[in-house]
């Protein structure tokens, strides 16, 4: 299969994941300021930081990819 292009299965499972993945985000940066523990802020921290370079990774893949049936 050519690289600059998906299969309709495809987006719509990166379109899944990415709805997933900014759930994820979202409930991390809320999650950051209620929680006490130092080192839970930064798994927290850390996971906010790698989940918007997900999702901007996906976001990339459905812009640049043309879908194939």
């Amino acid at each position: 299969m050519d690289n600059n292009k998906l299969a309709l299965h495809e987006r719509m499972e990166i379109h899944e994941i990415l709805t997933f993945k900014n759930l994820c985000l979202t409930k991390a940066s809320t999650m950051q300021g209620l929680v006490g523990c130092e080192q839970l802020k930064s798994i927290l921290l850390t996971d906010v930081s790698e989940g918007k370079q997900h999702v901007e990774q996906l976001n990339n893949l459905l812009k640049n990819r043309e879908v194939i049936s």
